[in-house]
């Protein structure tokens, strides 16, 4: 197996085991990534002013453990496992849930929301996860139809991607391999 293009977006906040000569083009979604040492390009995914942005030098901003405010709501929004052990869901995306429901189970033990609004994200059942692992999303802004279409941070760092892409391209044309 031999791609031109790898993009790594696997949402770990560190490389697992992307190296720069995977193909001719790597680009590294996120924190935990350098461009010009672990790949070609890096896509920056902390909301604001940079998201999206493509990084030919250097990093993304590191990941500070505290997700973007929605509707006032930051780490609250977060469904994460509390100790180790198998992820089974109650909730599914798309279900409304209130604070203190019950969304999930690590082994017998329940996992429970910490707001009211629309379940956006959720592991799959029989996930082996550990404490305080993220299984899940809650959007306090309750629109369900957002559980089913493009984020605009997902657009933006999808279009950071492309545009990624066809630096990379371009880049190979000029040094005569594509």
């Amino acid at each position: 197996y031999k791609p031109d293009i790898i993009i790594d977006a696997i949402m770990a906040k560190k490389n697992i085991n992307t190296k720069i000569d995977d193909a001719p083009i790597v680009i590294a979604v996120g924190p935990g990534f350098t461009a010009k040492k672990d790949c070609d390009y890096v896509i920056e995914t902390k909301r604001g002013h940079f998201l999206g942005k493509v990084i030919e030098e250097g990093s993304a901003i590191k990941n500070t453990g505290v997700p973007g405010n929605i509707g006032g709501y930051t780490i609250e929004r977060i469904i994460r496992a509390n100790g180790d052990g198998v992820f089974k869901s109650v909730a599914k995306i798309g279900d409304f849930v209130k604070k203190g429901d019950i969304v999930a189970y690590v082994d017998d033990r329940e996992v429970t929301a910490l707001i009211d609004g629309i379940v956006r994200g959720m592991l799959h059942d029989g996930i082996v996860v550990t404490d305080k692992m993220k299984c899940g999303d809650i959007d306090p802004r309750a629109e369900q139809s957002h559980c089913f279409s493009i984020s605009d941070k997902s657009r933006a760092i999808g279009g950071g991607a492309l545009e990624a892409v066809l630096y990379g391209l371009k880049n190979l044309r000029k040094q005569g391999k594509k």
